[in-house]
């Protein structure tokens, strides 16, 4: 269970104190480095990193680029302009990670780069790329960093962009404190803090900053307005997450070419790309009642019977979890309604067990007195 505190307006503009927490870090860190997606947040925050760096004579700028794979050629080209920058040394990732395929529940996970799929892969490796390091083993992209930067490097700061409205697990991360919310322990690596000096930009100010300010910027988003995709919903990484999922079929308008690789990449993804948005992946509207002839409850059951033992044990926990909460929060013989835009019901266990929401996605909105709550995960 987590508190998150009330929004506080201040009269200083967000690229201002981007620039002071930047500094912040240079103060009190051995390195500062940016992990960079080449996408728009990442971009702004690797702007106002470097421009402090170079203030410093800081140089060059370490910069850590995971590739995924099955990303569009405009993130490429942009991201190789990044690495010819003189003030930046960048370090290009191609290595199998562990990413989440929810196109698919008998291959939840997929790798990017695995060497045994290289038949399949969406495009050849980029020039310059490292394919190997040391200590990996098929981690998930944030287990890595005691692997890019080793303790005998110092105190990292880890410079990421993330915004609070990019989604309701992001703003979760920055709204459990008032201090210095925009800094985390990383988990994985005692030695390195993650650092979102733009977690309070809105999607308004991270367009705004690179034309006013010149800074170069991914061209797949001219591609994804072109179309008619709005600023809003316009994404860079690989779609096949439980969330950015819903975005899925953008890569067959847009790219057809890497689209048709892409379907025969990732278990799924072809099914996916047709019914992204419906409530076959419960996305769009959720089911208003469950499958003919069941409970809320036997509906459940019999989602988490498609999923692979392991990942049915989590699920199962997560649902016991916030069934958990909700005693916590109601006592002991409330039930649990079959539909609530506040507070847990039958229907949000139902998405929970149809999609996964391995990664912890979605979570229940409590109202309280301090603000807004989000509990039992």
């Amino acid at each position: 269970m987590s508190l998150t505190y009330k929004k506080q307006s201040v009269q200083t503009d967000v690229l201002t104190l981007a620039r002071e927490r930047v500094r912040t870090l240079y103060d009190r860190f051995d390195r500062v480095a940016v992990s960079f997606s080449g996408g728009k947040d990442s971009t702004v925050a690797l702007h106002v990193t470097l421009d402090e760096a170079r203030l410093r004579g800081r140089l060059p700028l370490e910069v850590v680029f995971w590739d995924e794979e099955a990303i569009q050629p405009e993130t490429i080209e942009y991201v190789a302009r990044v690495r010819a920058l003189a003030d930046v040394a960048l370090r290009w990732l191609c290595v199998p990670v562990k990413h989440r395929n929810a196109c698919s529940r008998k291959h939840p996970y997929w790798h990017p780069w695995a060497p045994e799929d290289r038949a399949k892969w969406c495009r050849p490796l980029p020039p310059g790329a490292t394919t190997e390091l040391a200590g990996f083993d098929r981690q998930a992209i944030p287990v890595c960093n005691a692997l890019v930067f080793p303790p005998s490097g110092g105190q990292v700061a880890l410079v990421m962009g993330i915004r609070a409205a990019e989604s309701l697990r992001r703003y979760r991360s920055v709204a459990k404190r008032v201090t210095d919310n925009w800094l985390a322990q990383d988990t994985h690596a005692k030695h390195v803090v993650l650092a979102k000096p733009v977690y309070d930009w809105t999607t308004e100010d991270v367009w705004t900053a690179p034309r006013a300010l010149g800074w170069d910027y991914n061209r797949a988003y001219d591609v994804m307005t072109a179309a008619g995709i709005s600023r809003h919903a316009q994404r860079v990484c690989p779609p096949y997450g439980e969330e950015p999922l819903r975005g899925l079929w953008q890569y067959a308008q847009c790219w057809p070419e890497l689209w048709e690789k892409m379907v025969q990449r990732v278990p799924g993804a072809a099914t996916a790309g047709r019914y992204c948005q419906s409530p076959v992946y419960a996305h769009g509207e959720r089911a208003e009642s469950p499958p003919e002839g069941m409970t809320w409850q036997q509906a459940i059951a019999a989602a988490l019977q498609k999923w692979p033992a392991q990942q049915r044990g989590a699920i199962a926990a997560r649902i016991k979890q916030e069934m958990g909460a909700h005693v916590t929060r109601n006592g002991k013989g409330v039930p649990i309604p079959d539909a609530a835009d506040v507070g847990l019901s039958w229907q949000f266990l139902y998405m929970v067990a149809v999609r996964g929401d391995l990664k912890v996605r979605k979570s229940v909105q409590v109202a309280g007195d301090g603000g807004t709550r989000f509990e039992g995960t």
